[in-house]
């Protein structure tokens, strides 16, 4: 099992090999397997890249992210054109459903509220808005709420997870409430965890996942 000085050094390392990010700004801690992300970054992109490389280290137990966002005086602009660019993003990347969904500008962070049908349009708006210049960030609030909620759900999330060469079946529980998902278990990696939900959330209806898997490298 990897120490906390281990863990520190291979994320400072994955830091520095992302060849997308400069993480000459960003400071790294580790205590008990959990990653504090700190300092600065120039963009949005570049704060969710440095989590991205930190999930990817083995032994990462969870992070927490709180790098803030200076964006350099010339991708600075005002809320009302931030907004504008971000409806006009989410028209283009969800032509049929973005009337459901409204999106807030202030300070340069974008809330994103509202209702979508799938799980897959709730992310396709924050991916979306996440491009538009002088984002300093996203908080993303729209609800999932299903036309129909699907039958037999715990049975479908099981057989994808079997059909998953990345997930251990076996070491994953599935609870079903309705269209509500409680995952349990253990997995050995961060990546495992993620896949393991993302499968989840993947299924038709699903409108919420909640995730206790533990990440055990030993197990």
């Amino acid at each position: 099992m990897k120490s906390d000085s281990e863990i520190e050094r291979d994320v400072r390392d994955e830091l520095k090999w992302d060849p997308d990010l400069d993480s000459s700004d960003i400071a790294v801690s580790v205590k008990d397997g959990v990653v504090t992300l700190a300092g600065f970054t120039h963009s949005y992109a570049d704060r969710l890249e440095a989590e991205s490389a930190a999930k990817r280290v083995a032994g990462v137990r969870a992070i927490a992210n709180d790098i803030e966002v200076r964006l350099p005086s010339i991708d600075q602009r005002p809320d009302p054109d931030i907004a504008r660019d971000a409806v006009a993003a989410l028209k283009s990347e969800l032509p049929i459903s973005h009337d459901k969904i409204k999106a807030t500008v202030r300070d340069g962070w974008i809330t994103l509220e509202g209702s979508a049908e799938w799980q897959y349009q709730k992310t396709t708006a924050e991916n979306a808005v996440r491009k538009v210049k002088g984002v300093k960030g996203v908080i993303n609030v729209i609800t999932v709420k299903p036309k129909v909620e699907p039958s037999e759900l715990k049975q479908k999330i099981q057989d994808a997870f079997k059909r998953n060469a990345e997930v251990d079946a076996n070491r994953i529980q599935v609870e079903a409430n309705g269209s509500e998902v409680v995952l349990k278990g253990t997995v050995r990696s961060w990546i495992e965890r993620e896949e393991a939900e993302r499968v989840a959330w993947s299924a038709p209806g699903v409108s919420k996942v909640d995730d206790r898997i533990v990440v055990s490298p030993l197990e």
